[in-house]
């Protein structure tokens, strides 16, 4: 993994870290914990996949470009990480549910007041 990958990805899990998982079993998401998670959207995965998730060292995260892959697999992607690139997983942070949830806000598209152009 180039120095440069290696480096976002560990600025992100410490950034991340603080975040307490609060979902529920049924994978509803309360709403302040909602806040935290598109804070996560917007400022830890936008570190990669750019601040409008349009791409940069991840792919584009746009309702269109997501729109031919399955919810779970997005949802195993966000968990897991995919190895041998900079995507790292995210179980310590995140439960199943909240990843469904993060999952059905890409795909909606995320609310772009105050994001970067």
């Amino acid at each position: 993994m180039p120095a440069l990958a290696e480096a976002l990805v560990a600025g992100v899990v410490l950034v991340v870290a603080p975040v307490a998982s609060t979902a529920s079993a049924d994978g509803s998401v309360p709403p302040e914990r909602q806040s935290d998670l598109l804070h996560l959207l917007k400022h830890d995965c936008g570190s990669c996949h750019g601040l409008t998730m349009k791409g940069g060292l991840g792919p584009p995260l746009l309702p269109d470009t997501l729109a031919g892959r399955a919810d779970a697999d997005l949802a195993e992607i966000i968990l897991e990480g995919v190895p041998g690139t900079p995507m790292p997983p995210w179980r310590s942070q995140l439960r199943a549910g909240e990843a469904d949830w993060l999952v059905r806000q890409l795909k909606q598209g995320l609310p772009t007041e105050g994001m970067a152009p």
